[in-house]
């Protein structure tokens, strides 16, 4: 074992525990599997079976810069953009050929006379009408002079290059990966759909599907992200739009998504995107994982700022046809022509560039949506995936980079025989119910025929949730006062309730009166739970739009719901306890907070954190946020009833203050996203408004004010932080300061050892983890130089011994994890490092192959923080062991006398 070996050993933040594991056996078992071809850009790729993949290039060899997107043209040629710069041309050499290696051009657009070479930063490509639609995402400088905005380059001298610039339409919010992103020709080939994330706002339309009477909707007491994020991004987030190929007729599609990149039709012109969580949420009881989206006519996701994000539960909008967990989506696309096996050529693959995986997910088509299962396709550690595309040959190319990272392009093709078009796809394969949605979108025009009416009403009470609410946005197309009386008269409970959601939704302020009064009439306790939840969402939208009931309706709305709390069931719980903390109920405080005292979350739920325990060794930078938070998750149900109590006015005694105000301090135990203490913060200070003067102090107090920063979003540390301002450290910028170590701050130097997490894993003078190696004798050992490459470059050599995991599975997933153990069925991994103790059993029968992984679990970066001073001390602790008498604290004066 090399010097270098044994130094990043010490390092490994997961290698902490040893193992008795035959590294033989699980390289015998890899290399049965897979030749690898010594190339670390293939050799990390995690392939099923019959698949090659080949590495054509890496534009930052060239200069040519991170590429973000790409689009085939008319001649076979790839064209591509860097995220910052210009865009490109590629001629791919055929599979098979000899070379690889593309031809590459810079696209000049403009005259000879006269070259333009100003358009780039392009997020979104689509050759199309012998054209290139570019989306631009930037600001605008010197070099590129244009700003955000949708661009087509065209060719109108058949020269081959492009001369001709139109700006179709731009765009207003803020620019950037929240900005406008992909174009994708429709399935007929006519025109164009185009996605924006939620910082975009929604330009004028010539016409709407989805309404445009949109509202943020919300009882919830309102607290926008405690850091800033999205606080003035109001309804409807990001959105979907058709657009004619000259840009001249716009008509939005959808909306309420938080940043979905991409978009990608399947055989039968259903439309999915891949729609982005908020990662700082993550913990809280609106997080919502990133999920793969239906994206039907007029639908609504529900996105809203800060905690205001619609429940999927809640009948005026839509659920995900699949969550997935924490990620960064990009990419999405389906395998139509691909030359793969039918399974994959029918699958909606779906890029995530946080950890490195395209899933390749089967829709099945499931009444008016599709279910869906996801498998892992390609997975690599570092992969992050940027964007791809079915090539004219048949083969999959995709690319990796984004944010100035290292970028590579790929190309995959099948090896082996290739069915007929079995398991494709047609219209007539398409149950009842989406044949119905399908024939009520045709309703959702202005001005769409009167007859419609009745088909719209007489699905409002459907029992496929995609069918009821395509047959609501269709009433909502037609003119309320057709239908208004007819919705205060009906008198089935399912069709009035989504009658009134309608009303309340298209109804002047003031006019709520007669609707609670309607609705009111319903027998609650006939109805079953998803109606009782529609019903309470119905209240709850008439008074977020009407205003609040006054007099004898607000006594009696309380006296109908006040008995049907608590329900026994969180989802209900919560829509009651909103509803009538808000109308001031005289016991909801007292029972909301009986219940914040005793809630479970449900098992289902759970899950939406729990399954990305398989993320967290394939990115250490955001695997380790999760498994910080997996090691202690808070609890969501009782964090939500806190939040509504935080808003609650009236009800209150000294004693439920003093028991809400304790579980608020104990709140601030759990590890939540980013954004979690801020959170609780904030409900902690709206609670301490509605207290007494002389009482603010001891409930301040007692809620945990001493612990927190002074903005509120973070626990107090008391131990020293680096000043910085720290760099992106490399081994040569570092070493040289290591010249001389004499007289370092050794406290400081234990300070920044803590600041940046080394303390938290290993053990340095009987002090720290224990999860880690010892690290006191360090010095003894090693040279600064070799601690400095295994600090900063974890990855570039990883020692067998302490090495992660791939066990790739037989139905395509795969699972990462340090090897702890094995019996003769099973392996035992450990996934999490800050709870090594869990261990997750992965059976051998349903094992293809184990490998190494190729990516070092301890997070790159760790001395970033430190400014020159800073990590001079740091290293002189770890080399000297904080002993002042070691001899690298000895200056080279002393050293020389």
């Amino acid at each position: 074992m090399t010097l270098k070996h044994s130094i990043r050993n010490l390092f490994l933040l997961s290698a902490v525990v040893l193992f008795s594991v035959s590294c033989a056996k699980n390289k015998e078992e890899e290399s049965s599997q897979r030749q690898l071809t010594g190339n670390p850009k293939l050799d990390k790729l995690k392939l099923p079976d019959g698949f090659v993949a080949e590495h054509l290039l890496s534009p930052g060899e060239k200069d040519e810069g991170s590429w973000v997107a790409m689009t085939f043209d008319d001649k076979n040629r790839l064209i591509t953009a860097d995220q910052y710069g210009f865009l490109y041309r590629l001629e791919i050499p055929e599979i098979g050929s000899d070379s690889v290696a593309p031809k590459v051009e810079k696209l000049i657009i403009g005259n000879v006379a006269e070259p333009q070479v100003g358009m780039g930063y392009a997020q979104g490509l689509l050759y199309a009408f012998n054209s290139i639609y570019v989306m631009v995402n930037h600001n605008g400088n010197e070099t590129f002079e244009e700003s955000t905005g949708l661009y087509r380059i065209q060719d109108l001298d058949g020269d081959d290059q492009y001369e001709s610039v139109t700006k179709i339409k731009g765009f207003t919010g803020q620019p950037g990966e929240h900005g406008p992103h992909s174009i994708k020709l429709s399935p007929d080939g006519q025109s164009l759909y185009i996605v924006a994330g939620n910082h975009t706002d929604v330009p004028e339309m010539d016409s709407y599907r989805l309404p445009n009477v949109w509202q943020e909707d919300n009882l919830f007491p309102e607290i926008k992200d405690p850091r800033g994020h999205a606080n003035d991004r109001m309804a409807p987030g990001g959105w979907v739009a058709n657009i004619d190929p000259e840009g001249k007729n716009w008509e939005l599609i959808s909306a309420g998504y938080r940043n979905p990149f991409d978009i990608a039709f399947n055989e039968v012109g259903d439309l999915f995107t891949y729609d982005s969580d908020m990662e700082w949420d993550f913990g809280m009881p609106w997080y919502r994982p990133t999920r793969i989206c239906h994206v039907t006519s007029g639908s609504e996701y529900g996105w809203r700022t800060g905690n205001q994000k619609w429940s999927p539960n809640y009948p005026d909008n839509l659920p995900a046809v699949l969550n997935i967990g924490q990620g960064s989506p990009t990419n999405v696309m389906f395998g139509t022509g691909a030359k793969f096996p039918a399974k994959y050529r029918n699958s909606l693959f779906a890029f995530d560039w946080s950890f490195g995986i395209i899933y390749s997910m089967t829709l099945t088509p499931k009444g008016g949506t599709y279910e869906a299962k996801a498998e892992e396709f390609i997975s690599g550690s570092p992969l992050p995936l940027t964007d791809g595309t079915i090539g004219p040959d048949g083969a999959m190319y995709f690319m990796t980079g984004g944010r100035r990272l290292e970028s590579d392009l790929y190309r995959v093709y099948y090896e082996g025989d290739i069915e007929g078009n079995e398991g494709s796809l047609t219209l007539a394969d398409l149950p009842s119910e989406a044949k119905t949605r399908r024939e009520l979108e045709a309703l959702h025009v202005d001005g769409a025929p009167a007859s419609g009416l009745d088909l719209a009403w007489s699905n409002l009470n459907n029992a496929d949730r995609f069918v009821q609410y395509a047959a609501r946005i269709a009433v909502e197309h037609q003119p309320v006062n057709s239908w208004k009386a007819k919705a205060l008269a009906e008198k089935d409970p399912v069709v009035l309730t989504q009658a009134m959601i309608a009303l309340a939704r298209h109804s002047d302020k003031g006019a709520g009166a007669p609707m609670i009064q309607a609705l009111m009439g319903i027998d609650y306790s006939s109805l079953k739970e998803k109606e009782k939840q529609d019903l309470l969402r119905a209240f709850e939208l008439i008074i977020a739009r009407q205003g609040e009931p006054t007099g004898s309706l607000k006594s009696d709305l309380v006296a109908y719901l006040d008995p049907n709390f608590p329900a026994n069931n969180n989802n209900l719980d919560r829509a009651l306890a909103v509803l009538l903390v808000y109308l001031d109920a005289p016991d909801a405080v007292e029972k909301t907070l009986a219940l914040l005292e005793k809630a479970k979350d449900d098992p289902e739920y759970q899950k939406t954190f729990t399954s990305s325990s398989d993320l967290i060794m394939r990115n250490p930078q955001y695997g380790l946020d999760i498994a910080n938070m997996l090691a202690n998750v808070p609890p969501a149900q009782q964090t939500y009833l806190a939040t509504v109590l935080g808003g609650a006015t009236t009800g209150w005694t000294p004693e439920l203050h003093e028991k809400y105000f304790t579980w608020i301090q104990d709140a601030f135990k759990y590890k939540g996203g980013r954004s979690y203490v801020g959170f609780i913060d904030r409900a902690r200070k709206m609670a301490l408004t509605h207290v007494a003067a002389n009482e603010f102090d001891k409930y301040d107090e007692l809620s945990g004010a001493a612990m927190l920063t002074g903005n509120g979003n973070d626990l107090v540390n008391s131990d020293v932080q680096p000043e910085g301002p720290g760099k992106r450290w490399t081994v040569e910028e570092a070493e040289p300061l290591m010249a001389d170590l004499g007289g370092r701050d050794l406290a400081r130097g234990k300070a920044m050892y803590a600041a940046s997490q080394c303390l938290s894993c290993h053990t340095l003078g009987g002090a720290g983890g224990n999860i880690g190696p010892d690290l006191s004798q360090l010095g003894t050992r090693f040279s600064p130089k070799d601690i400095l490459e295994a600090t900063i470059n974890p990855s570039e050599v990883i020692s067998e011994q302490y090495v992660a995991s791939v066990f790739e599975l037989k139905d395509g997933s795969s699972v990462m994890g340090r090897l702890i153990n094995e019996d003769e069925t099973s392996y035992s991994v450990s996934q999490n490092p800050f709870s090594p103790e869990v261990l997750r059993k992965v059976e051998k029968s349903n094992v293809a192959t184990v490998k190494d992984s190729k990516i070092s679990i301890m997070m790159p970066g760790m001395i970033n923080r430190l400014n020159d001073e800073e990590l001079k001390d740091l290293m002189a602790y770890l080399i000297s062991g904080g002993n002042s008498n070691h001899e690298v604290y000895q200056t080279k004066a002393q050293a020389e006398e």
